[in-house]
């Protein structure tokens, strides 16, 4: 799998698991996504993916929680 369609597929994710915070932004934490089977099966390294979703600015990472998905 490369790793632009990982990125994908992890915003997918992150859409599916997390919720609408105040700002209209999708927040999701880590271990929601670390701890769910079908984000288990999908990627082989998370933290890997969530670092190269961040490098192309598709989201931010605060603390343990991703956040920045409109």
């Amino acid at each position: 799998m490369n790793v632009e369609h990982e990125v994908t597929l992890l915003v997918d994710e992150i859409r599916r698991l997390g919720s609408k915070n105040a700002d209209g932004k999708i927040s999701v934490k880590f271990g929601v996504l670390f701890n769910d089977d079908q984000c288990a099966n999908l990627f082989e390294a998370l933290v890997g993916t969530l670092k190269a979703a961040k490098r192309k600015k598709l989201i931010a990472l605060l603390g343990l929680l991703m956040n920045g998905l409109e």
